[in-house]
Formats: C-alpha cells, structure tokens, sequence
C-alpha cells in the first residue's frame, strides 16, 4: 500500500475523550472514530488488524476441529425467554419491538440460537460431538462504556459452543478449546494468566478466563507464583487470617458513638484495630433486602454474595431511606442485632470474638459482641474479596494481586440450556437423554486494545508482528529525489514479492513526519532510503530497537523477511 492512498487521519494531540493508553493510541494512529457513546468506527488501518485477530481466531478454531457458522445480530425474544435470560441480562440487553408488536434484541450472546440450530438440525446421537462458532458483533448495553473499545456497546466477539453426549465428551472439548485459545493469545503477542472465574450469567459448573495482566484492567486477579492458582476476585476464595480477638466471658455493652458513622472514625474513637470491627452493609436483592457482614478491613465480594443470596437481578446497595426504615437508625449505624432481614456473615465474622457492630440505633454501637451468643446469622460463607497477601487456598502462601484485562473465558455450561430449550437425543438403547454443552468465547475487538497496552512506548504503538496492520514500511528520505524514490520503490516491490505485507511512505512529507507516523501507528520493522541509497547503502530498523543500523539493500531486505517471519 502507498501511503498517498492511504486513510491515516494520525493526530498528534491527544483526544480529551480517551482516557488509556490503547484508547488514545488507536485515536492518534487514526483506527477508530467515535460515533457514539461505546461505539467506534474502524478506519483502514483498524480493520487491517482487526481482520488479522480473525484470521488468528479462525484458523486456531478450524485446526481444533471447530465449524464456522454465522448467526444474525437480530434475535426474537423467544429463545431468551425459554432459557429465563431475557430478564436476567435486564437493562444490560438491547431490546425492542418490530410492527407486529413482537419482541427482539440484539444478541449480546448466542447460547439460546446455537442451541435452538442443533435442535432444528441434529437429528442422530451419531452426530455428536461437535463444536459450532461464529465471529460476529454483540451488542450490550453497558451503563458506563468506557476506554474505547475495550469496553463498548458494540464489539466484535468469536463465541463457540460444544454439544457432547455427557461429561467425559464435554471434558474432552472444553480441553481442546483451552488449547486453542492458548495457540491464539501467543499467537497475538499477548502476555496471558489463565484464572478460574464466576459463570455469571452464563451459568454452569465452572469457567475459567484468559486475563492479560494491566494496570489499566477491570478485573482483579489474585494468583500464587508458588502453586500456580489463579482466579479473578469475584471467584478467588478466601482463607481466615488469624487476627487477636479480645479473649474472655464478656457481655454485651451498647456504647454512645457521636457522630461515628465509618470504620475509620471508629478506630480512632475507641482506639482499637479495624479488625476488631465487623461492619453490617445491607444491600437490595432482586425485590427483597439482606445484611452481609464483614470483618472492618474486608471489602464484601458482591459476586459472591450474589450467588449466595441467589439473585437473578440485580445486587445494589439499598437506599439510605430504606436503611433508615430497616435499621431505625441513620446509615453508618446498621448491625445485625434484631435485624428483621436476612443476615449473612462472612466466615472470618464467625471466627471473631467480643467485637464491635452497629446497634441499629444512631449513634451507637454494640461492644463485646459474640456470634450464637447475642445474634446467630442466617448464613454463614465466605462472601469477601481476597487481599494482596492473603494465605493462598491451595498451599497457603502469600497471594499477589494484579489487574487484569478479560480477552477469553470458557464455560462449562453442562445441561443449562439444552434442559431449558429440549435439547435431547435418543441413544443407541433409544433412550432420551441430555445433550451436555460447552460455551468458549473471545473479545476479538478488546484483544486490540490488550496487545496495545502490553506493547507501547512514549512514540506509540509497537505491534507484535502477527497482528500489525502492515508488517514494514519503506521510507525515502526525500521522496522528490528521483534517486531514493526509485530504490525506495524497487525495495518495496520485493519485500511484496517476498510475501511482506509492505507500506510506501512516497509522501510529499518530512523525514520526521515520515518516522513519527511510522513509530505511531507500530510497524514492526521499517528501510530507511536516504543519501547513501547510491552506495546500495540504507537504514534498517526494528520497532522494539533504539537504534537504527546501516545495511547493504540485500541485508536489509533479507533481514525484514527474517524477522518477519521470526516474529509470526
């Protein structure tokens, strides 16, 4: 491709939009455009690397025994209702209404039509196994869409389902799957972990996803270099910290707390360690109201307790009219002392003796309080978020944490959706039996913005080869000198020759502009034509190098197609 033809809107200012790293990058390189709140535009350059994602995805998929399909964007609301999700994806789902007043949305994810197809289509126990997938825009309508397309209302996303005859078959795919998915994100240059995680909406017996570790990340990862464990926040589990608990026969004291109203206030006023508190957030679940109970330096896990409490909704914190309504006291004073709402208490509470809690009462609190003694909860589990050197579930060493970016996750969905839609077959004794199924999806789009946050320096994005939307660039110095255009030109046309995906920069430019937009937009490998182009001499440099190199024209081309090649 020349440049001269090229549609690379480059900026060099920043957009006050973008707030990350990728986000601002892609912007400057010219790939997306803004159009809307979460929804981008992909320019040339956008959709080059988008489609070499594909590509990557297709052929890993392919190669693992996987078939290629594609599914409308456009869904009835049918399917979602049989399997209960068209409430459970509530505001979060695009719905709406044709002429004839029926219901549809746009897919945010396509178990029900995948499922509903092997009905329509499998008729033979013979069939099985098999695994379909497409590569197809979702839509979700995201409360707060943000960091461009890393979180969007519109993304492009490669979801794969596997139909098996029982578990030891679905065992079977869900392994190949994990294998693929681990070809694909080397593949696409990406420095992944691999952490058990919450099924969520999706449900089923257990998931795993695929984080690319970054600061700029939405999801917690908490992970043990000893053992190997890894899981997300929302799944990690927790093990009691053995902390001093006031030892003794005491009995429970109200004491007067004025204007006391957090952990932190507490500590300073009676002049004891958060841990000795145990602190009461009541929260709204679906259409009814619970208390959880956490030690005062823990933070509840809302996923966790989600599922406990079994939620279909939504879990949010109740309004403070109707803390003052369940409590009789203003918030900041809750406990579970008389509470009329169910309570449930984390395990290292239960551990807890003669600690501190909200009385229901403002201003005031309870001291020397004791679980089975002087309240008894409802349930009690683990439902906190696990900290950065918390005792690992596996072999009890320290914890690390990071924050990850979710390019991947699998499911193993089990009989959830083939039980809600019918999907059975007759086995060779003709009895009816389930179909077991497997759910495996990739953000194709969001894998855009993880490669760049891991791959990026001060002058702009750097590419890993497999996925740069032109793998060289050739750049005459001065492209009026007939001279270094002309070599530049010949050089171009046998890196092309060569199977190199190639760029001309045959700008009326600056040099400068030339190597500014070069480094901006991350091709991995650029030839310099320049003064001593007549001494068959030019200018080889790598991305990743800080410095450029002389090279004869042969040892520059040859050296492109080595790294190039290397480097896939």
């Amino acid at each position: 491709m020349r440049m001269s033809n090229l549609l690379m809107p480059t900026l060099r200012e920043v957009p006050a939009e973008a707030e990350i790293t990728s986000h601002k990058l892609m912007l400057r390189a010219g790939m997306i455009r803004r159009l809307a709140a979460g929804i981008y535009s992909y320019l040339p350059l956008g959709i080059r690397t988008l489609q070499k994602v594909e590509k990557i995805v297709r052929e890993e998929m392919d190669n693992a025994g996987a078939q290629e399909l594609l599914m409308p964007a456009l869904l009835p609301a049918e399917a979602y209702q049989a399997s209960g999700r068209w409430e459970v994806f509530g505001p979060s789902m695009f719905k709406m209404k044709d002429r004839y007043d029926r219901d549809f949305c746009l897919g945010p994810t396509h178990e029900e039509l995948f499922t509903q197809t092997v009905i329509d289509n499998v008729k033979s126990y013979k069939e099985y196994p098999m695994t379909l997938y497409q590569i197809q825009h979702k839509y979700r309508d995201e409360g707060r869409p943000r960091f461009g397309i890393m979180r969007s209302r519109e993304f492009v996303m490669k979801d794969a389902y596997s139909f098996d005859l029982n578990d030891d078959g679905l065992n079977e795919s869900y392994r190949k799957m994990y294998d693929a998915y681990c070809r694909i994100f080397t593949r696409l240059g990406l420095d992944f972990t691999i952490v058990d995680a919450d099924t969520g909406a999706m449900g089923g017996s257990g998931s795993q996803e695929f984080m690319v570790k970054s600061p700029v990340g939405e999801d917690g990862i908490a992970y043990c270099d000893d053992c190997g464990y890894a899981a997300n926040y929302e799944k990690a589990e927790c093990v009691n910290a053995d902390k001093p608990s006031a030892e003794g026969d005491y009995d429970m004291e109200k004491i007067h707390t004025p204007n006391v109203h957090t952990i932190e206030e507490l500590v300073e006023f009676l002049g004891v360690e958060p841990y000795n508190f145990a602190k009461t957030i009541i929260y709204k679940a679906d259409d009814k109201y619970v208390a959880a109970m956490v030690r005062g330096d823990r933070e509840i896990n809302e996923v966790k307790l989600k599922n406990l409490v079994g939620c279909i909704d939504d879990l949010e914190l109740a309004e403070p009219f109707m803390v003052r309504e369940l409590t009789h006291a203003e918030v900041g004073f809750a406990g579970p002392v008389g509470l009329s709402i169910p309570v449930y208490a984390d395990n290292e509470v239960a551990q807890m003796q003669n600690f501190v809690i909200g009385a229901n009462e403002t201003d005031m609190h309870y001291k020397n309080v004791n679980i089975n003694k002087d309240f008894t909860p409802d349930v009690v589990a683990d439902i906190r978020v696990i900290e950065e050197g918390d005792a690992c579930p596996k072999c009890g060493k320290p914890i690390k944490t990071a924050q990850g970016i979710e390019v991947g996750h699998i499911f193993k969905l089990g009989t959830k959706y083939s039980d809600a839609l019918g999907l059975k077959y007759l086995d060779e004794d003709g009895k009816s039996k389930t179909v077991t199924m497997g759910c495996y999806g990739i953000g194709v789009t969001r894998c855009l913005s993880a490669a760049i946050e891991q791959n990026n320096d001060e002058n702009g994005i750097i590419w890993p080869v497999s996925i740069a939307p032109y793998q060289a660039v050739v750049i005459p110095v001065n492209s009026k000198i007939e001279e270094q255009s002309e070599m530049a030109e010949k050089i171009y046309e046998e890196l092309k020759s060569k199977g190199i995906d190639a760029l001309l920069d045959d700008r009326n430019e600056r040099a400068g502009v030339k190597f500014k937009d070069s480094e901006l937009i991350g091709i991995p490998v650029r030839i310099v034509v320049g003064k001593k182009c007549g001494e068959g001499i030019v200018e080889y440099k790598e991305r990743r190098a800080e410095q450029a190199e002389e090279k004869t024209i042969d040892d520059a081309v040859q050296d492109v197609i080595d790294y190039i090649n290397n480097n896939m």
